[in-house]
């Protein structure tokens, strides 16, 4: 995967965009620290349907999963105070 400083990927965004399209993900730098990926819009779909649902989709989900997150109440066992003598 190439690197490209995000200067030169906006200067000369017309030959980043088919180094992508040619050759497959291209990683944008800012500052040499890594910041974003360009990925051809069919790896994009690829990647995104094999995804998990997000935190959002879980959410607004029909289906329950709280009985798997949260413990039976009830059935902690209490310490006992003794008193002190």
């Amino acid at each position: 995967m190439k690197t490209w400083p995000v200067q030169d990927a906006k200067a000369r965004f017309s030959e980043f965009l088919d180094a992508c399209l040619a050759d497959g993900p291209q990683m944008v730098t800012k500052r040499g620290t890594e910041a974003a990926v360009l990925v051809p819009a069919a790896e994009w779909r690829r990647l995104h349907a094999t995804a998990k649902p997000s935190l959002k989709e879980l959410l607004l989900s029909t289906d329950a999963r709280t009985e798997f997150l949260v413990p039976q109440r009830g059935n902690a066992r209490r310490r006992q105070i003794t008193p002190m003598r």
